[in-house]
């Protein structure tokens, strides 16, 4: 059991770093094409979170909960846990490539200086103004 909740903890690790460097693809894709869901304040807001959090995360030289929670679940099915962070771990083994932490952390640091890049080219919807200064929310199809 321990083993099978392990590996549903590494699909939802998985999915959150999908959604960190997908979700900024398609927030550029998006407004190029003029999809107005993808201002929208909860999917911004919940993408913006996401990388604040790994970034935090990264300065501070803590690891994920995730990856822990992976590693104790990992332990208890008699498995070994990771001996980096998740990113690291998965970098290292798919590209067999060794980097220390402050590495990822200036890649995290990057990676979330493009999304307050891109929060100011593409504004979430109701973060938009007119000339006279209220708030506008976008219309589906607008241009930003």
């Amino acid at each position: 059991m321990y083993t099978a909740l392990a590996d549903a903890v590494l699909l939802l690790h998985f999915a959150i770093v999908l959604f960190v460097v997908g979700g900024l693809v398609l927030i550029v894709v998006g407004n190029l094409c003029h999809w107005s869901w993808v201002n929208t304040c909860a999917f911004r807001y919940a993408h913006l979170l996401a990388i604040g959090f790994v970034v935090v995360q990264a300065w501070l030289g803590a690891t994920c909960p995730l990856t822990t929670l992976e590693s104790w679940l990992r332990l208890q099915s008699g498995q070994l846990p990771y001996e980096s962070g998740f990113i690291q771990h998965w970098f290292q083994l798919i590209l067999f490539y060794q980097a220390p932490s402050w590495v990822f952390a200036a890649l995290y640091t990057g990676f979330g200086a493009l999304v307050g890049l891109i929060w100011w080219l593409f504004p979430p919807a109701k973060l938009l103004t007119n000339s006279s200064g209220p708030a506008v929310t976008r219309k589906p199809g607008a241009d930003a």
